[in-house]
């Protein structure tokens, strides 16, 4: 039948980042693969009274259709909160997504024409690639230092580069390095967006979940031209199982998300959307998320303190901020994907750097999640790894 099947699927490929996470549902593996919260920290019981309540209360309209947009005030308890980050916004300018993942879907769908380019940090997080790679896209990838983005070759590429849509960022603890950009260069990217006329689409899942350092504003705030686009999501501070995102844009750019998504889903979830509207409401989200830092900070050290014990002084990485995640830089002698096949027979999992690289290389890197596992298997899966890559050198 692959002659039905039209050329954007057979270019398709599965996501790494998935199929690693297939191999990890054995209860013995350890996996620093995913970028998975802690599934203890779940409001469980506060879900239980939530649900019954939206039952109770709305429950005719929880089960039926709703507007393509999103719940009212679910959408302004978002712009509410977006507010802390500087951003001046209302619910208009909000749009309810199946989680963000969607969001960079409708995003790839709202832009690219095939061999357009999308330009993104090197390296980048692989959900992104891989939403707008469906869309025929090619990427130039911008150099990035402790800062983010070297804004000088981020000017060179845009001008060699005509069919450039979008500048596509994570400023905020960057999934795989876990990189957070400086203030200087959120304004320079904002003023090159405008004197080029691209758009931003500004992704972030982890800004709420910096552990120390000084907060920076979201790129969104700087905003003059209504030119950034902002993905947020309450996946990685609330509950991934409830799929709830959102998109922030002017009105002449969520139009066109509101209209793709029309044709994509008709909405997102009417029970799921009343059920975290009434939770804000009700409880404390802000205080909820300090109680996940201090987990998340907690193991964090412990990662980062294992690994200055047990890994060889030749993998360089550094400290996150905040966020779920570490990036490890090994010899050039390593290639991780096949370190990978060996880390799983020793019952250890991450996921190889080079998939975070749209135009390919750096096999030398690595990821390592330290949100999702408990602190023994923490110290005993970076000994193992540690021990791995002393082998291996």
């Amino acid at each position: 039948m692959n002659h039905l099947f039209s050329e954007r699927v057979k270019k398709a490929k599965a996501s790494e980042i998935r199929e690693i996470l297939k191999l990890t549902q054995q209860p013995d593996i350890i996996s620093f693969a995913g970028g998975l919260p802690a599934p203890e920290l779940f409001p469980i019981e506060e879900m239980k009274e939530v649900t019954q309540k939206v039952l109770d209360t709305m429950g005719k309209e929880a089960l039926q259709y709703s507007p393509t947009e999103g719940f009212d005030p679910l959408r302004t308890q978002i712009a509410t909160r977006m507010g802390k980050q500087g951003i001046k916004t209302t619910k208009d300018d909000i749009l309810i997504t199946s989680g963000s993942q969607q969001g960079l879907d409708f995003t790839g769908k709202v832009f690219i024409n095939p061999e357009d380019y999308v330009l993104c940090e090197s390296p980048s997080y692989l959900g992104a690639i891989n939403a707008f790679k469906a869309y025929e896209c090619q990427f130039k990838e911008i150099d990035t230092d402790s800062d983010g983005m070297i804004m000088t070759h981020l000017e060179e590429t845009i001008k060699a580069t005509p069919r450039a849509k979008f500048i596509y960022v994570i400023p905020d603890f960057q999934n795989p390095s876990g990189r957070t950009w400086s203030l200087e260069r959120r304004k320079a990217l904002v003023d090159i967006a405008n004197r080029h006329n691209l758009v931003i689409i500004e992704d972030n899942p982890y800004g709420e979940l910096r552990f120390e350092g000084t907060a920076y504003p979201a790129i969104k705030s700087l905003d003059t031209e209504e030119r950034v686009v902002y993905l947020g999501t309450f996946s990685k501070t609330f509950s991934p199982g409830l799929r709830i995102g959102w998109v922030c844009a002017g009105k002449e750019l969520l139009s066109k998300y509101i209209t793709v998504k029309q044709s994509a889903d008709l909405q997102s979830s009417s029970i799921s959307q009343r059920e975290l509207a009434v939770f804000l409401e009700d409880y404390d989200l802000d205080a909820h998320v300090e109680k996940i830092k201090k987990v998340y900070k907690h193991r964090r050290d412990l990662m980062m303190d294992t690994m200055k014990t047990h890994f060889p002084e030749s993998a360089k990485y550094e400290i996150p901020q905040g966020g779920l995640f570490a990036w490890v830089v090994l010899p050039e002698s390593i290639d991780s994907k096949a370190l990978m096949v060996k880390a799983v027979e020793k019952k250890v999992a991450f996921v190889p750097g080079g998939s975070f690289f749209p135009n390919g290389g750096h096999e030398n890197t690595m990821r390592v999640n330290y949100s999702n596992m408990p602190d023994d298997k923490i110290v005993e899966g970076i000994i193992r790894l540690g021990n791995l890559l002393k082998e291996e050198l």
